[in-house]
């Protein structure tokens, strides 16, 4: 199938429960144009330089997702355009975030992201670790940031009944924060699910699912 039919195949099957966004990290240019002229706008990158490139080759109305591990130092380079950071980790860097934000004069939207997985090597905040920073009073002085959600990597196994339950900690979690008095943070985005285990994920409440392979194919690897 084409790119176009897979975007819409996966779309039906989302049946508006869930927001799909392509993962395009190793995809050049030209494959990411094929999704564009298919009408989609939506695009997650793990890397903060890969980004930037396509953001300044490709038309300017596609909301970019930054979805993979991002350093302090790197910020600066996305955030005058960057529409969600999936793979906000610690305070620090969410307190880096507000600074190149402001600078920018911009409020941008950030997800913590949760460790749900058994993997020791995802990254990811404890759910203690999260709370304390949804109630710190750092938080609260940050005026160019906006926590919408969380997001989560459930462990990279076939076992659908492990997954389930990641997924399900993950919403729990979520649904426990919702009373938080801040108005730097307004819970209504989860992000969990991959090309493997999306449709697990949405039965689980996710409201982001980010698909690479099972859009464009395998990854290309240089």
């Amino acid at each position: 199938m084409s790119i176009r039919e897979n975007i819409a195949h996966i779309e039906q099957q989302l049946q508006s429960k869930a927001r799909l966004v392509a993962v395009t990290k190793t995809k050049p240019v030209e494959v990411l144009q094929q999704a564009y002229e298919a009408g989609f706008r939506r695009f997650g990158e793990n890397k903060v330089q890969e980004m930037v490139e396509k953001y300044e080759a490709l038309p300017k109305d596609i909301e970019w997702h930054l979805i993979g591990h991002l350093q302090t130092n790197k910020v600066k380079y996305i955030a005058p355009f960057v529409a969600l950071i999936h793979s906000v980790d610690s305070l620090k860097l969410l307190a880096e975030i507000n600074k190149q934000a402001g600078k920018n004069n911009r409020v941008i939207d950030c997800l913590l992201q949760i460790h749900i997985a058994e993997e020791e090597t995802k990254f990811g905040l404890s759910e203690p670790e999260a709370r304390a920073l949804l109630e710190s009073e750092e938080l609260i002085q940050m005026h160019h940031i906006r926590i919408v959600g969380l997001m989560g990597m459930a462990t990279n196994t076939d076992d659908q009944a492990q997954v389930r339950k990641e997924f399900r900690v993950l919403r729990t979690f979520f649904d426990s924060l919702k009373s938080l008095p801040n108005e730097r943070i307004q819970l209504r985005e989860l992000s969990m699910g991959m090309s493997g285990d999306y449709l697990l994920a949405v039965e689980e409440g996710s409201t982001l699912v980010r698909v690479g392979s099972a859009i464009f194919g395998a990854r290309l690897y240089a």
